[in-house]
């Protein structure tokens, strides 16, 4: 399996990759849209929008896709249950989404295509002073109110030699905040995504067992990829390219102008607090979706996945049926810097 070093992300990588389109909107910069191929077969284009703000490159990539021939941008809110279901029904065409839910939904049949990494290390797994590692999970409750949650905490359990299904009492209250049950001593973990990860550090509740942005080796692979219908992306080929481009921008740009896109992300309404919303930006690495194997990345939450008894494809099956990485490649190429 491929270690992945990442290089660092510069001024001098950011300009030479982004031109003036990739700061649309965000630097008040209104420039042509992308001449050098043909425009989108659609000027439609269907997004995922849920509650995580760490998709931030999604959500601010609206301008960059006027730029890039869409006129009909259209955000379809979702909970992290529901996007596979929407993937499914082809009710979105592109989006980003946690790994892990990604493959389980490649594994139930989905016609979708996973095309890029989005982004590294947005989860954390949060816990009482009973928990110092992953191996306290044993015997321990741990919140599991959502798929997503259940899928990296099962991944990080099977990764230490724990059985997610035996090891682990999950607690299933739905209505409940896990913070609440937290401090209430009903569970002893649970993952947190961003911008609770940050509002939790601040205010000093609990602390943070593993850090998937630093602590390895969840820090060496994506936790969320960039996922379209396989119809949409087999018919639009053109558009799903500029799509992707303008998104893959947006990550330069989060990553390049942490301030500015923190403000952005408050002003669409993506992120409540400034000053989460910026810890945010200035604490995920952004601008490594050049450095890091996408494919590296499937290999290993499958592998991890089919440990924990929640898949069973295997890993090769899934990358040669639900990934395609030649648009990847393209804009590798094109956007290097």
């Amino acid at each position: 399996m491929t270690i992945q070093h990442a290089r660092p992300f510069s001024r001098r990588r950011f300009l030479g990759g982004v031109t003036l389109a990739g700061t649309a909107g965000l630097l008040g910069i209104h420039p042509r849209p992308v001449a050098a191929e043909p425009p989108p077969e659609t000027t439609r284009i269907r997004l995922i929008q849920f509650a995580s703000a760490c998709q931030a490159p999604l959500y601010l990539s609206d301008a960059l896709l006027q730029t890039e021939g869409f006129t009909d941008v259209q955000w379809v809110r979702s909970d992290l249950v529901a996007v596979s279901k929407l993937l499914a029904a082809g009710n979105v065409d592109l989006g980003m989404n946690f790994v892990g839910p990604n493959l389980l939904g490649l594994e139930a049949g989905d016609p979708a295509i996973i095309l890029a990494g989005g982004h590294v290390g947005c989860f954390e797994l949060v816990g009482t002073d009973r928990v110092q590692s992953i191996r306290d999970l044993k015997g321990k409750a741990v919140a599991a109110l959502g798929s997503a949650e259940h899928v990296f905490l099962s991944a990080m359990a099977a990764h230490v030699g724990l059985d997610p299904r035996r090891d682990i009492t999950w607690v299933r209250e739905t209505t409940a905040d896990p913070v609440v049950l937290l401090t209430e001593g009903k569970i002893d973990a649970f993952i947190a995504f961003p911008p609770r990860t940050q509002e939790l550090r601040a205010k000093q509740i609990g602390h943070v067992v593993v850090n998937s942005t630093v602590d390895r080796p969840w820090s060496q692979y994506f936790c969320c990829m960039i996922i379209g219908h396989r119809e949409f992306i087999h018919k639009h080929p053109v558009a799903t390219k500029r799509a992707m481009r303008a998104i893959l921008k947006a990550a330069d740009l989060c990553a390049l102008e942490p301030e500015r896109a923190a403000h952005a992300l408050v002003d669409k309404g993506f992120a409540k607090q400034y000053e989460y919303a910026l810890q945010l930006m200035q604490d995920l690495p952004y601008g490594r979706w050049r450095d890091y194997n996408p494919e590296d990345t499937v290999r290993f939450y499958a592998l991890r996945l089919h440990e924990a008894g929640m898949i069973k494809s295997s890993p090769q099956k899934i990358i040669e049926q639900g990934t395609d990485w030649r648009f990847l490649n393209e804009l590798k190429k094109e956007l290097k810097g």
